[in-house]
């Protein structure tokens, strides 16, 4: 580990609870900003082509409690 790192990582071990999960979540947010864009425009083209397949009704949409039934049979 370099000194640096190393002077870092220390710093962060002496914070309190709340105050290390605080920075670590704020570290981890940014190593995600990358996967959230790409995550997004993958779901944006799943959502239009939903979209799409109810429109020209290729797909016919259920009633929630009609799906949320089945989950809970196949669950049992």
């Amino acid at each position: 580990m370099s000194d640096n790192l190393e002077l870092v990582a220390d710093a962060a071990l002496a914070l309190e609870r709340e105050q290390r999960a605080s920075l670590a979540h704020q570290l981890i947010a940014s190593l995600d900003e990358q996967v959230e864009e790409d995550a997004a425009a993958a779901w944006l083209e799943v959502i239009e082509r939903r979209v799409r397949e109810v429109e020209s009704g290729e797909v016919e949409c259920c009633p929630i409690e009609e799906v949320l039934g089945r989950l809970r049979q196949r669950l049992q």
